[in-house]
């Protein structure tokens, strides 16, 4: 998988990640690890590495023990939540003010009621 980083601000670590996964390294990590290692592919503004990262996280969910799976569901419903924003907006409107994005109505109603990631 090689897919071009999507903004200035991460394409040093989306092309690790995504380097890093076609040679399946991911799968040296522990399974809290690979979590961490999938964010890089969440915070991006690129559907295509979005959609990559609901399948990371349904994959690692499928592939862990049963003693793990509950916690692990909690990565996949923030990947699917974190996809539905790019594929509505293309981008993510709480980064709009910091980077001098000016946001469109549909992102200010967005940005009083819309599901908040810790922002």
């Amino acid at each position: 998988m090689t897919i071009a980083p999507s903004s200035p601000s991460q394409p040093c670590s989306q092309a690790l990640v995504s380097d890093a996964l076609t040679k399946s390294m991911n799968q040296q990590l522990p399974w809290v690890g690979r979590v961490f290692f999938y964010m890089p592919l969440m915070h991006a503004e690129h559907l295509a590495l979005q959609d990559e990262c609901v399948r990371r996280f349904t994959q690692l969910h499928a592939d862990a023990p049963e003693s793990l799976k509950a916690d692990l569901m909690g990565n996949i419903e923030f990947s699917k939540g974190h996809r539905n924003i790019i594929a509505r907006f293309g981008r993510f409107p709480y980064r709009n003010a910091v980077l001098g994005r000016t946001s469109t109505a549909a992102e200010e109603e967005f940005l009083k009621n819309g599901p908040r990631f810790g922002q």
